[in-house]
């Protein structure tokens, strides 16, 4: 059998919402068994705590202040290299099922001619993937990416004749009058949605994804199957609607101390609407129920699939990751949505499994090593026999430390954020150009770097729950200055310089090559680049 990826991502799913990372009621037993037979990050982090940007690093495997997409709708700029563009040459069918959230760089492709319908085209639009069914969801009119016809015809055959049934049906309920009540709502996120479980985006995906697995044959595959859930619209199909009760919810982490005298970022960002509607706690309690079984839901779903893979003989030739592109506040540090870096939002569940029996030393473990969400993109590349690129990836293989040949990768971690977009700017009255959030958390200390502004400073191992801002405080001026110095560092990289290596840089670097090109500035005399080429030649022939 050939070797294939499965590459799951949940969207806006957090790393503490799964029964494997010590959730007390939710129970996820498929998830929990992917991480009995692989291992579990503990501490994976995205690198940017919104979803377009967050996706196009880990398709690229790159910092986005090195691919430059920082907000939704940014386009991935024609060149950027991504996963299919790595398998390619490998032999490896990459395709998609499911949500991506790329835009495509239509100025970009229109300056090189390339035609959107043709075959690099279709790839470039599509972040590289092989779109065997997209589905962004997302918005209900469909302005903000293109509607899922194959999902809009299959509801049809099911008896829905309405124009958007993602919107009214799929993530709508009803009254006992009939009326439509939308699930963007958060009043309406405790009602049944008006689509049955079979017929809700999680289980539809999933057939999808099946479908495309029986369709590749024996062609080395990796299928990126990607959920829009548990991102809102907060709404669930029966049974899942109703599973989670007030008396299964985990307490509220917020604390008073945290609105005296914030830090103005974080302040603006407690003033916006969302984060308002999330202090309401009957808003919030309805929703995390919601929350909770849109979760179940995929867990279910994950339980169909490893299934499916048993019996078509999959399973030991598979490497699997189950990931999700950022979390949800869900009313904790009096944030709703995303956006900022506690680990709430930043943090993310994130489980490998190597069937190969070099991993089997560490199979069912937990890691605590800190990784990133642009290691994905190298571990797949490494587990399909591919070559190192550092000149173009940023990430770094997971499988030396599921193989136990390494204990990590890196000391620390790096997320962006770009919030140049929101409200929150505006109040602040900062320019767009100096909208920019930088953390750095290297496993105790998290330090934000805010542009104008004072950093933001966490200690981890004396305040787990991120409470206590530390920025200001004097007695603290080293570590930040420390952390200060890591982050210059790593903004110092060299990110750009894409389309050669260090190999090839090596060798055109010398003495050698330049003479052998005739260019022969600095030398005295003919007699000079001469002996030069002559005390050269064997070395180039050995």
């Amino acid at each position: 059998m050939s070797k294939n990826v499965l590459f799951i991502m949940c969207d806006q799913l957090r790393w503490d919402y799964l029964s494997c990372a010590g959730h007390p009621t939710l129970e996820t037993p498929n998830i929990d068994a992917l991480a009995a037979r692989g291992v579990r990050f503990d501490r994976a982090y995205v690198q940017s705590t919104i979803c377009g940007p967050s996706r196009m690093s880990s398709y690229t495997g790159r910092y986005v202040s090195s691919h430059g997409s920082t907000w939704n709708g940014i386009p991935l700029k024609v060149g950027e290299m991504t996963l299919g563009d790595h398998l390619r040459p490998l032999g490896v069918r990459t395709a998609l099922c499911g949500k991506t959230h790329m835009s495509a760089d239509a100025e970009g492709m229109k300056r090189l001619g390339l035609a959107p319908d043709s075959e690099i085209g279709a790839l470039v639009s599509e972040c590289g993937f092989e779109p065997y069914e997209r589905d962004d969801g997302l918005h209900p009119d469909g302005k903000y990416g293109k509607r899922n016809k194959n999902y809009d015809a299959y509801m049809k055959e099911r008896g829905w004749e309405e124009e958007n049934p993602w919107d009214s049906v799929a993530n709508s309920g009803e009254d006992a009058d009939g009326n439509i009540l939308s699930g963007w709502f958060l009043d309406n996120s405790d009602i049944e949605a008006r689509a049955s479980d079979e017929e809700s985006e999680t289980p539809y995906i999933t057939r999808r994804a099946m479908d495309f697995i029986n369709e590749a044959g024996d062609t080395p595959w990796c299928l990126h199957l990607s959920y829009i859930k548990p991102h809102w619209p907060y709404i669930v199909p029966a049974p899942y609607h109703d599973m989670y009760g007030p008396n299964t919810h985990m307490p509220v982490v917020r604390s008073d101390l945290e609105q005296e005298n914030p830090h103005p970022v974080y302040g603006a960002f407690m003033e916006e609407r969302v984060s308002k509607a999330f202090t309401n706690d009957t808003t919030r309690t309805k929703v995390i129920g919601a929350y909770m079984g849109l979760i179940k839901q995929i867990d279910d779903q994950m339980g169909e699939l490893m299934a499916f893979l048993d019996a078509q003989g999959l399973t030991d030739d598979t490497l699997i990751v189950f990931t999700s592109d950022h979390g949800d506040y869900l009313g904790d540090h009096w944030m709703g949505e995303k956006e900022l870096f506690h680990d709430q939002s930043a943090r993310i569940p994130l489980i490998v499994v190597d069937p190969s029996p070099e991993a089997d030393v560490t199979r069912g473990t937990v890691s605590t090593a800190l990784v990133e969400a642009i290691d994905v993109v190298p571990t797949i590349l490494d587990y399909f026999g591919g070559q190192e690129i550092p000149h173009i990836v940023e990430g770094h293989s997971l499988l030396p430390m599921m193989q136990g040949t390494k204990e990590s990768v890196r000391e620390f971690v790096i997320s962006e954020y770009d919030y140049s977009f929101r409200n929150a700017r505006r109040r602040l009255g900062v320019s767009i150009r100096e909208a920019k959030l930088t953390m750095l958390f290297d496993g105790r200390w998290k330090y934000i770097f805010a542009e104008g502004f004072r950093p933001m400073l966490f200690d981890l191992d004396a305040d787990p729950n991120e409470f206590n801002d530390l920025g200001d405080n004097p007695d603290f001026v080293d570590v930040c200055e420390r952390l200060k110095a890591l982050f210059f560092q790593w903004a110092r990289r060299t990110s750009q310089r894409t389309t050669i290596t260090d190999a090839q840089i090596e060798i055109r670097g010398t003495e050698l090559s330049e003479a052998k090109a005739g260019i022969v500035i600095g030398f005295a005399n003919k007699e000079e680049y001469q002996d030069v080429l002559a005390g050269a030649q064997p070395q180039h022939k050995a």
